[in-house]
């Protein structure tokens, strides 16, 4: 089957799920109610993606393409899934001048600055936005979220000249968290742990680390570990909920030990 093929045979099981013997929960959706939805199968296609499980991938991506067409048909009095393709379509191909004009970047931040240039003048066309920023959707994950403040602010050169300037903000902004902490003030507290995670999520971007995806790797080892030191505990008869921290620590360090 080609894809033209697969793709008109999704959209004819939508047609049928919202035609007049469809199903009665599908008829009652909206673009709106659906997006809670589309939210939670894009976070089911991440995980399989960063688990590399390709059969969950492939699961995943056509839930959030069922969605994405789903939607798509709700809007079909607005606006066509031909619009929509030919207008990313063209909207790539001008944000690449590079490949697909006679553009040359002598580097890398060259080639961003423009790309966040040519983004402001769409929308400035389209009189939709007046700051580089508001392109960041307001929902976004805060880690995510400051990660791509950061990112776009560094295109324009609002930041740091260098890492040692950088670093040297991280330890500053340390600093404060110290202090806001000696106060017990709890709003200062907060504000200050604040101004540290965004200034440590610039010195991840800086250093070609996503820390979203570094956090969730983390979680993911701590859990994977602690599933192990539960399993650990259960064959040498030990009560976690009753365990000293002593205990707990050993069963630790041992399942450490065994995945070096």
């Amino acid at each position: 089957m080609s894809q033209n093929n697969a793709l008109q045979e999704v959209l004819e099981v939508i047609g049928t799920l919202l035609g007049p013997d469809g199903c009665p929960w599908d008829k009652k959706q909206t673009p709106d109610s659906l997006c809670d939805y589309l939210v939670e199968e894009t976070f089911e296609l991440i995980a399989a993606i960063r688990q590399q499980d390709t059969e969950e991938i492939l699961e995943e991506m056509g839930d959030v393409f069922f969605l994405l067409l789903f939607i798509a048909h709700l809007c079909q009095d607005k606006f066509s899934l031909e619009q929509v393709f030919k207008f990313n379509a063209a909207k790539m191909i001008k944000r690449h001048p590079h490949v697909f004009g006679d553009k040359k970047f002598e580097n890398m931040e060259e080639l961003l600055a423009t790309w966040e240039k040519i983004k402001k003048e769409e929308k400035q066309e389209q009189k939709k936005t007046k700051s580089i920023f508001d392109s960041i959707p307001p929902a976004l994950p805060p880690l995510l979220k400051a990660y791509r403040i950061n990112s776009k602010a560094a295109r324009i050169g609002f930041t740091w000249q260098n890492n040692a300037a950088q670093e040297a903000k991280l330890k500053e902004e340390w600093q404060e968290w110290l202090k806001a902490k000696e106060s017990g003030e709890q709003n200062k507290m907060e504000e200050e742990f604040g101004d540290y995670l965004f200034c440590l999520t610039e010195y991840a971007r800086r250093h070609e680390i996503k820390p979203n995806t570094a956090l969730d790797k983390a979680n993911n080892k701590f859990l994977q570990r602690f599933k192990a030191m539960e399993e650990l505990a259960a064959q040498k008869n030990i009560d976690l909920s009753k365990a000293s921290p002593e205990e707990m620590d050993r069963l630790w360090e041992e399942v450490k030990n065994k995945n070096k």
